[in-house]
C-alpha cells in the first residue's frame, strides 16, 4: 500500500477489485483472517472517511448520544429482562472462529495461564488455561465497549477495565462508557467507579500503591468539553481528580508508570474531535508530559519531538527491564499517516527517531484507529508496534521488520506474560505467540463477532450466514460455532439466500456494493448495475416473496431487478429529502425496504431522514406517510403482517432527549394514520421488527437485547434468558424450525426455540383475557380421506378468520373469514388448500383469529 492509498475497511485485494471492475466471477476468498496482501485499499468512491454509520442513526438529529439516556434505558431493560418470557433460554451459536475487534489484553503476573481480553462491543473475556476456553465477565454491564484493562500489580484479583473504546471511528463507531470499572473478585462481580469520561485511553495501577490510580480520559468524541484530562485517584477509584488538562478539544489516551520510581508517569495527549462532516484528529493540543512527583505537577516533553497542529494520536511504552527508556509511536493529524517512533534512554529528557523508514506505511492512512507500541519486559531492545501491520525489533530500533504472519491486521492490544509467551489483539481477535513474536496462533474460540445481518438458509437451516464488521460475509454449513468461513470481503452488510434455490447467494459490503452467486457462494459477480443515487452504509435490499429472481433494492430511491440482480431499474423518484449537507458522510439514503408477503406490490420503505413511503402498484405511484406520531428519527426497519396487507410496522433509532418518543409504530390502513406500540419497552434503538406469522406475535431487536409482544406492543417483556447486554442489529425467523436467530454487534450471533413459548398457553396466546379458545384438532395426526374437525370459542362477537398455514406461515386454506357471534362455532378441513389441490403430507397449524387475537393448534397430515 503506498503513502497516498486512503483506508476504506475491507477484505478484497486488489486483484479482486479489477476482476469485479471487469464483470468476472470473484473467486471466494481464503477462509483465514485477512492479512496485509489481502487488504489493499479499495477504490474510495463516496467514503471521505470510515463510516459513524453506528453511532449516526442513534443519534441523529443530535449531534451524540446522551449518556444518561443510554443509562436509563438501561435500567429500563435490566427491569424488563429480570422478568424474561420463555422457559428456555438464548444459545450462543458463534462463531467463535471468527473473532472480532479485540481492543486490549492482560495477563496474570504470575499465573501464565490466566488472560483477560477486551473487546471492543462484547465485553470482558476471561481464561484460566491458556485459551482452551474463555468465560464473558461483563455480560449484565451498562457498555460492553471496552477501552483498557489493568490488574493490580499488588493484588491481581482487582482487575481495573475502562470503558469507552478510544479507537476514534473506523468501519462503524460504536458506543461510549462510563469511565471505569473495578472488580476485587477477579471479574465475579463489578462496581463502577467514575471518572466521567464517555471514552477512555488507559487505566493504569501504581505498581507501589494499589490505591493510585490512573485514567487518560479523551471525553466524547463528538464535543469538546471538560471531561477530556488526565485524572487521578489515591483511593482506589473512590474519588477522582483531574491532575492534567490541555483544553476542551484534547483528552489523553495513554498513561505509563514507572515500575521502579512511580512518582514518574507520562501521559499522551491527543486533541481530537469528530461531526459529521469533518475528522479532527490532532493539533496543537497533542504531546507528551511528565510528572516526577506522582502526578501533581506536569511539564511537556518536546526535546527531539513533533510539535504543531500536523501531530496526532502518541502511543507509549516504557521498558520494564530499563525504566528510562521509553518509546513514543506517532500518527499525524489527518489522515493519521505514521510521522516515526521516538526513543528516550534519559526518562524523557531527549528523544530521537528511530530508524524507522521501513514503518512508513505501518498505519496505512488511520493511525488514530491503533496508535501503540509495546516493549518486552526482559529486554529493552524488543519493541513491537501496533498499527495497520504488525512489526518489530529486536535491536532498540535501529531496524524494523515485519512480524505479523498470517495474523489479522489493524491491531490494537498486546501484553507479556510469566514463561515468555506473548497475547495480542486485532480486528480478528486474539493470538499467541510463544517464540518472541515470530510465530502466530489464532485463539479461535471467542464469539465476539460483530454482525450487522443474519440470514438462515429456508432449506438447510443449519446454515447461517451473517454480514460482520471487518470479517466479510461469513457462514456455517453445518451449524457448527468454529466452523464459519468467509465467503466474501469488505465489512459485511446484509446477506440472502433463495428460499428456493439455496445456489442463490446475494453478499453486499459497505455503501451498497451488492454481488451475487449462482453456485451456492463458490464464486461472485457483481450486482450494481442500474443502480443509481446515494447508499447507505448498509444498503436495504429484499428477494419478492414468490419470485426469488425478483428483488428490491432502495439507494435514495427504490430499484428492481428481475434478472437476480444482474441489472436494476429504478422505480421511484428520490424518496429522501437530498442530501443533507452531511458532507462526508452519505446522507439521505432509503435505510429499510419491506415488500408484503400477502401482496408483492406493496412496497414500503423508511430513510434515515425519518422519510416514510409506500406503494400499493409496484412503484407506479407512491404515498408518503411519515406523519406523526413517527418521531424525526432514523427508520430502521419496516415490516408488513404476513397475511394482512393494510397492516404494517415501522421501527425507529434514538434515545429520548427530553421528551418521549416511538420506537415502534403500526398501521391498520396502508400507512394513512399511525399508533404507537412502544408500550413500555426501554426508551432505546429499535433495529428490527418481525411478525410471527404462526402466533401474531412481534419480536424486536433493540440496542439492550430481543423483546416479544403478543398484544399488539401494549405489553412487551424481554424474550428468554441468557442473551448478554448486547445490541441485537438484526433477526431472523425460520418458521419450519420455530427458531428465532439474533445478529448482535460484538457477541456473535444467538438462537431461541420458540417452543419455549408455549402457544397455547392464556398469557402467551391470549385464551383467558381475550376469551378465546381452539380445540385440539381431531383426528390428529390425519391421513388421506379424513377430514379434520376443529371447534372453537369466542366469548365476544367479531371478526373472525380461521387459517390452515404450513410451517412457513404461508396461508394454505382460508376455513372461517367474516364476523361471527359470541359463542361455539366448527369447522372442517378435507385436506385441501384454497387452489383445490391436496396438501402434502407434514406439519400445519390452524391460526385463529379474532381481533388481535391469536391461537394456534399444530395439524399432523401423514400418508
Amino acid at each position: 500500500m503506498t503513502r497516498t492509498a486512503r483506508r476504506i475497511p475491507c477484505v478484497l485485494s486488489l486483484f479482486a477489485v479489477l476482476t469485479l471492475l471487469a464483470g468476472e466471477d470473484l473467486p471466494t476468498p481464503a477462509p483465514s483472517a485477512a492479512t496485509s496482501e489481502s487488504r489493499e485499499a479499495l477504490p474510495a468512491e463516496e467514503d471521505a472517511f470510515p463510516s459513524d454509520w453506528f453511532l449516526r442513526q442513534r443519534a441523529w438529529p443530535q449531534d451524540d448520544v446522551p449518556a444518561s439516556a443510554r443509562l436509563a434505558a438501561f435500567q429500563e431493560a435490566r427491569a424488563l429482562r429480570s422478568l424474561a418470557r420463555g422457559a428456555g433460554g438464548w444459545q450462543s451459536v458463534g462463531p467463535t472462529n471468527v473473532g472480532g475487534r479485540i481492543t486490549d489484553v492482560a495477563c496474570h503476573p504470575t499465573d501464565p495461564n490466566t488472560v483477560y481480553v477486551g473487546a471492543a462491543s462484547g465485553g470482558v473475556w476471561k481464561t484460566t488455561n491458556g485459551g482452551v476456553a474463555w468465560t464473558p465477565l461483563f455480560d449484565e454491564q451498562p457498555t460492553l465497549s471496552i477501552a483498557s484493562i489493568a490488574l493490580d500489580p499488588a493484588n491481581p484479583n482487582t482487575v481495573y477495565v475502562a470503558t469507552g473504546e478510544p479507537n476514534g471511528g473506523g468501519g462503524s463507531v460504536t458506543y461510549g462508557g462510563y469511565g471505569v470499572f473495578r472488580s476485587t473478585d477477579a471479574g465475579a462481580t463489578w462496581t463502577i467507579l467514575g471518572p466521567d469520561s464517555p471514552y477512555c485511553g488507559r487505566v493504569v495501577v501504581d505498581p507501589s500503591d494499589s490505591n493510585r490510580l490512573f485514567v487518560a480520559g479523551l471525553g466524547s468524541l463528538w464535543s469538546p468539553g471538560p471531561d477530556r484530562g488526565l485524572y487521578r485517584s489515591t483511593n482506589a477509584g473512590a474519588t477522582w481528580e483531574t491532575v492534567l488538562f490541555v483544553n476542551n478539544d484534547t483528552g489523553f489516551v495513554d498513561v505509563v508508570i514507572d515500575p521502579t520510581n512511580p512518582s514518574r508517569v507520562y501521559a499522551a495527549a491527543w486533541e481530537r474531535t469528530r461531526g459529521p462532516n469533518y475528522l479532527d484528529y490532532g493539533g496543537d493540543g497533542s504531546g507528551i508530559w511528565r510528572s516526577t512527583d506522582g502526578g501533581t505537577t506536569w511539564a511537556e516533553l518536546t526535546a527531539g519531538l513533533p510539535a504543531g497542529p500536523g501531530v496526532g494520536r502518541i502511543g507509549l511504552a516504557l521498558a520494564p527491564s530499563s525504566p528510562l527508556t521509553l518509546y513514543a509511536i506517532y500518527a499525524d493529524a489527518s489522515p493519521g499517516y505514521f510521522l516515526g517512533v521516538y526513543k528516550t534512554t534519559n526518562g524523557g529528557t531527549t528523544w530521537t527517531q528511530t530508524n524507522d523508514g521501513a514503518l512508513v506505511d505501518v498505519y496505512a492512512s488511520y493511525g488514530w484507529w491503533f496508535g501503540n507500541l509495546r516493549v518486552d519486559p526482559a529486554d529493552a531492545n524488543r519493541v513491537f508496534v501496533l498499527g495497520f501491520d504488525f512489526w518489530r525489533t529486536t535491536n532498540g530500533g535501529s531496524s524494523w521488520s515485519f512480524a505479523g504472519g498470517s495474523m489479522h491486521v489493524d491491531h490494537h492490544g498486546l501484553a507479556f506474560a510469566p514463561g515468555g509467551s506473548i497475547w495480542e489483539g486485532n480486528d480478528g481477535g486474539v493470538y499467541r505467540s510463544t517464540n518472541g513474536g515470530t510465530a502466530w496462533t489464532h485463539v479461535a474460540n471467542l464469539a465476539i463477532t460483530q454482525f450487522y445481518g443474519v440470514e438462515v438458509d429456508e432449506q438447510f437451516p443449519e446454515r447461517r450466514y451473517g454480514g460482520a464488521q471487518d470479517n466479510g460475509t461469513i457462514r456455517t454449513l453445518t451449524g457448527a460455532s468454529d466452523d464459519w468461513q468467509q465467503i466474501f470481503g469488505g465489512d459485511g452488510l446484509q446477506c440472502r439466500v433463495d428460499p428456493g434455490n439455496d445456489q442463490n447467494v446475494w453478499v453486499e459490503y459497505q455503501y451498497g456494493n451488492l454481488f451475487r452467486s449462482t453456485n451456492g457462494g463458490t464464486t461472485f459477480q457483481s450486482a450494481t448495475s442500474g443502480l443509481v443515487g446515494r447508499r447507505n452504509w448498509s444498503m436495504p435490499y429484499e428477494l419478492h416473496p414468490v419470485n426469488a429472481q425478483t428483488l428490491f433494492a432502495g439507494t435514495d430511491r427504490v430499484h428492481r431487478s428481475t434478472n437476480g440482480a444482474a441489472g436494476w431499474t429504478s422505480i421511484s423518484p428520490d424518496l429522501t429529502d437530498g442530501d443533507g449537507g452531511l458532507g462526508g458522510y452519505v446522507f439521505g439514503t432509503i435505510t429499510t425496504l419491506a415488500v408484503s408477503p400477502s401482496d408483492p406490490a406493496r412496497i414500503l420503505i423508511g430513510t434515515d431522514d425519518a422519510n416514510v413511503w409506500m406503494t400499493l402498484n409496484g412503484g407506479t405511484n407512491w404515498n408518503r406517510l411519515d406523519k406523526p406520531p413517527i418521531p424525526e428519527r432514523w427508520i430502521t426497519r419496516a415490516a408488513f403482517d404476513p397475511f394482512d396487507h393494510d397492516v404494517a410496522y415501522v421501527t425507529v433509532s434514538g434515545f429520548r432527549w427530553n421528551e418521549y418518543e416511538p420506537h415502534v409504530l403500526r398501521t391498520t390502513d396502508r400507512g394513512f394514520t399511525w399508533s404507537d406500540i412502544s408500550g413500555n419497552l426501554p426508551q432505546a434503538p429499535v433495529n428490527d421488527i418481525v411478525p410471527d406469522p404462526l402466533t401474531g406475535a412481534l419480536y424486536v431487536a433493540s440496542d439492550f437485547g430481543v423483546y416479544v409482544t403478543n398484544d399488539l406492543g401494549a405489553t412487551w417483556s424481554a424474550l428468554g434468558t441468557g442473551l448478554p447486554n448486547v445490541v441485537v442489529t438484526d433477526l431472523e425467523l425460520h418458521q419450519p424450525s420455530r427458531t428465532l436467530t439474533a445478529a448482535t454487534f460484538g457477541r456473535s450471533q444467538w438462537t431461541f426455540d420458540l417452543d419455549e413459548l408455549s402457544v397455547d398457553t392464556p398469557e402467551i396466546a391470549g385464551v383467558e383475557e381475550a376469551g378465546l379458545a381452539l380445540a385440539l384438532p381431531r383426528p390428529n395426526p390425519a391421513r388421506p380421506g379424513h377430514v379434520v374437525q376443529l371447534a372453537w370459542t369466542q366469548v365476544r362477537a367479531g371478526d373472525t378468520r380461521l387459517d390452515v398455514v404450513d410451517v412457513t406461515g404461508r396461508r394454505v386454506v382460508t376455513l372461517a373469514n367474516g364476523p361471527h357471534a359470541a359463542g361455539t362455532h366448527e369447522a372442517r378441513w378435507d385436506g385441501r388448500t384454497n387452489a383445490g389441490t391436496r396438501a402434502a403430507a407434514g406439519v400445519y397449524f390452524a391460526r385463529l383469529q379474532v381481533g388481535d387475537r391469536v391461537v394456534t393448534r399444530k395439524i399432523q397430515r401423514v400418508d
